[in-house]
């Protein structure tokens, strides 16, 4: 019986799912539609949700419908890490096209001006599908919103275009979204499964919600460090959009969710009214999601905190950014608490909430300009205010850090000047070419507050997301109050400063550990055979102080000659955008070069952990790093094939943040292989796991939370209040120990988002870095978090026979934008027979 049951349920899911196919499911009854305009199933081969759009076909639809529809133009904005378009559609009625640089120039100039024309002037919509590669219902109803954008006929589109320039992003996430639709499409059954138990609904490691390299993209809007992130950047800065659209997907049991969302928790400095006229707007999409019996909430989760998500970067910037999460159907058909979930219901609610925004859009038109313009007016009072006040930042030791925090400014289009000359503030350096100075009365303001604040006190003590970004913090830059007089030109052709040798050496060149690409250099050199030592103690040559971990290459008893050796390092300090001194003689003050404190170095040969256990935006993070940044090789090693590599290939492995760590064969290997010689670095729970299996030893501070006068109803808030979602905190470096080679100041931010806490070592030099005993500087902790992290050690050595294993409880690599600590990994990495 169960099985005639079971497989009437089938039959009956297939046959329903493949009705919801068709465009009349999906679009507005008695729709009048233009039969010039091709339907997306003329080119794709199948019908919108009876397959899973590969980005390819989706590339290739709006292609034609471009072709097709004078009331688009399509634009390449560039290329994914694997090389796929990064497409733009500007959708809108033709006499907007054929006047839309002009219609682009008055938008911006609202923004600039105290008085803007709201009368005739469209309103922009950007709206964005599918950052996350496995949440497809978005990009899969992009095709559907395009389509009757181009094909609708009649009074309502036309004057729904006629008020709109739509800017749609079919596809935010091209790799990730490909990736998705071939595990989707090549576990699909004929008979459509609803079973969440089936191999549709459980992909493999690493998954496909993220990019190439394992990234988030949707935390990205800010840093800007993907390809995919700086197109659709410099698109929003172009345009100024008044309403940003991110549409995602969610857990299979909900239902529909638009914002806004919490209100307490809001960033302050996002203004009420943007909040306001969320909720205005917010009443289009529940009518339109009535009318076709969806249900849905709002105001209950996420949040409008961390400015670095799609749907929260445009409230900083003069626009509103509106976030839809869809149940996802994770295939084609599930089975949910809410019934069948397929995944055309799941394409049909993205579709219905695209145009509802639409509407709201046209209808709201005149308000939500007016807020745009005045958004930028009130900032251009308050940036008054601040007259010649300025921020200086800068790193005198390390122009390359420096270089990509401006950078990041010069993407967000904030003015930024360089020095006049060298000067000191507050104990701190400043140096022409190593600083930038950035004024405050300037259009983005309110940006510039939100990159460089800390923030400490807080409405809420629940986070969705990060609670502290401070931009100089994460790139370990000085950074203070100044005003424009130390300010020389603005900065409008932004460029690396110069490395090279200037001349060739018969003895000996040096460079220090500062600058930030100093490990690209350094295993070039390796590589290519040269002998490099580092010095463990500081000196002074030719009357230069050099500090500790500074690189000496001998010109002689090489395998190159004198002449080659000049060449190669001329060349490799120019793409390294390092300075190499030349010296003539090994006679120092302090240690000659011939000293036993410089020590021989060897190449890495690494291999980084992967696959089930392992997290997978962690490990992207490293790979990112060695293979983006500096030219590292890592061998991206599977748990799954871990038994069968041989490991004496490597001298360093790393193990980042698990859970669940390895099987009982692969830890006894893993333990043999690091007694024979091999560095293991670990990162934050790996140290728990190393700790139950014996391999290494960790005093864990233990606290216990107990609830007092909680309520039932209370009692996720208080436990959720006690988690660190993301905040930065000081610790004191010990200078003089090598995992702290590079960094010339003797406190360091660091980014913390765990409550692993490891007391201090009673041996004051086993402690070469520590939490300061009041260390947050910005971001939330509770008193309880607080008091635990005071003073503890993030860091910690230990010896298994021959073999090293350097444990972190924090992430060195976060996001890709945390510049200031990623020298600690490669300081464990190449300095590790030193520690």
């Amino acid at each position: 019986m169960q099985r005639i049951l079971l497989l009437l349920i089938l039959a009956t899911t297939t046959l329903f799912s493949q009705s919801q196919t068709e465009l009349s499911y999906y679009l507005p009854q008695n729709a009048e539609l233009n039969p010039e305009i091709p339907t997306p199933q003329s080119v794709i081969g199948h019908n919108v949700g009876e397959w899973h759009i590969t980005h390819d076909k989706l590339a290739e639809y709006m292609k034609a419908l471009a072709n097709a529809s004078d009331r688009i133009t399509i634009e390449d904005r560039g290329k994914t890490f694997e090389g796929r378009p990064l497409l733009l559609l500007t959708i809108t009625a033709v006499e907007n096209h054929e006047n839309l640089d002009a219609i682009q120039s008055a938008h911006i100039e609202a923004t600039e001006s105290n008085s803007a024309n709201t009368k005739n002037r469209p309103i922009v919509v950007y709206q964005g599908f599918s950052i996350h590669g496995n949440e497809p219902s978005g990009s899969n109803a992009a095709l559907l919103v395009a389509y009757y954008l181009a094909a609708a006929e009649g009074a309502e589109i036309e004057d729904l275009l006629k008020n709109t320039v739509i800017l749609l992003d079919p596809s935010l996430n091209p790799d990730g979204l490909q990736r998705f639709a071939y595990w989707a499409n090549t576990n699909k059954n004929i008979n459509l499964n609803p079973d969440p138990n089936d191999r549709e609904y459980s992909e493999v490691w690493p998954g496909s919600r993220t990019n190439h390299y394992w990234f988030d993209m949707n935390r990205d809007w800010l840093p800007v460090q993907l390809p995919e992130s700086r197109a659709r950047i410099e698109t929003f800065h172009n345009w100024m959009p008044n309403i940003l659209t991110d549409h995602h997907e969610m857990g299979t049991n909900t239902s529909f969710f638009f914002q806004p969302g919490i209100p307490s928790r809001t960033h302050p400095l996002t203004p009420q009214l943007n909040q306001d006229l969320t909720k205005s707007i917010a009443t289009y999409h529940a009518k339109a999601l009535d009318k076709i019996g969806s249900l849905y909430y709002s105001e209950e989760s996420f949040d409008d905190f961390y400015y670095g998500k799609g749907s929260t970067f445009p409230d900083i910037n003069g626009g509103i950014g509106i976030l839809f999460e869809q149940a996802s159907s994770r295939g084609h058909v599930q089975e949910s608490e809410n019934g069948l979930l397929t995944f055309p219901f799941t394409i049909k609610n993205q579709y219905t909430a695209a145009f509802s925004t639409l509407a709201a859009a046209s209808a709201m038109r005149k308000d939500i300009l007016e807020y745009q313009h005045n958004f930028f007016k009130n900032a251009r009072a308050e940036a008054s205010k601040e007259g010649k006040n300025a921020i200086v930042f800068g790193d005198e030791k390390d122009a390359a850090k420096t270089y990509h925090l401006a950078e990041i400014l010069k993407r967000h289009r904030i003015t930024f000047h360089d020095l006049k000359s060298d000067f000191s503030k507050n104990g701190k350096n400043y140096k022409k070419g190593y600083s930038y100075v950035v004024p405050k009365n300037q259009k983005n303001t309110r940006l510039i507050n939100a990159m460089f604040e800390k923030r400490t006190t807080f409405e809420d003590s629940l986070f969705y997301d990060i609670s502290a970004w401070t931009f100089p913090l994460a790139f370990n830059l000085d950074y203070t109050e100044t005003t424009t007089a130390n300010a020389g030109n603005e900065v409008t052709n932004l460029e690396h400063l110069n490395g090279g040798v200037d001349s060739k050496s018969e003895y000996a060149y040096l460079f220090e550990w500062h600058e930030y690409y100093s490990p690209k250099l350094l295993n070039s050199i390796l590589k290519k055979g040269l002998r490099a030592k580092v010095a463990l103690k500081r000196f002074k040559a030719n009357g230069k102080s050099y500090d500790y971990g500074t690189i000496m290459i001998p010109a002689k008893n090489q395998d190159l000659s004198t002449t080659e050796i000049y060449n190669f390092l001329n060349k490799t300090a120019q793409d390294s955008h390092i300075k190499i001194d030349v010296v003539s003689t090994g006679l120092n003050e302090g240690i000659d070069l011939g000293s036993r404190n410089f020590s021989n170095l060897e190449l890495p040969k690494i291999a980084l952990l992967v696959g089930d256990g392992m997290t997978s935006y962690d490990a992207g993070e490293i790979w990112h790093l060695f293979d983006t940044r500096y030219d590292i090789i890592a061998t991206k090693l599977d748990t799954k094939s871990m038994s069968r590599a041989d490991l004496s290939r490597y001298n360093t492995i790393i193990m980042v943040n698990s859970n669940s760590g390895l099987d009982a064969n692969n830890t006894k290997k893993l333990q043999s292989w690091i007694k024979d010689g091999g560095t293991l670095v670990a990162y934050k729970n790996t140290l728990k796991w190393l700790n139950s299996k014996k391999l290494m030893a960790f005093d864990f501070k233990k606290s216990k939370l107990i609830a007092k006068n909680i309520s039932h109803e209370e009692r996720r808030d208080f436990r959720g209040a006690q988690v660190i979602g993301g905040a930065i905190f000081e610790t004191e470096l010990d200078r003089s120990h090598p995992i702290n080679f590079g960094y010339k100041n003797d406190k360091l931010a660091v980014f913390r988002n765990s409550t692993l806490f490891i007391n201090e070592d009673k041996n004051s030099y086993n402690n070469p870095i520590q939490y300061s005993k009041n260390p947050l500087l910005s971001g939330y902790i509770s008193e309880q978090n607080l008091d635990s992290i005071s003073q503890s050690v993030p860091f910690k050595i230990g010896k298994i026979g021959r073999g090293t294993i350097i444990g972190f409880t924090d992430n060195t690599n976060f996001r890709a934008f945390w510049y200031g600590t990623n020298k600690l990994l490669m300081n464990a990495i190449f300095f590790r027979e030193e520690m």
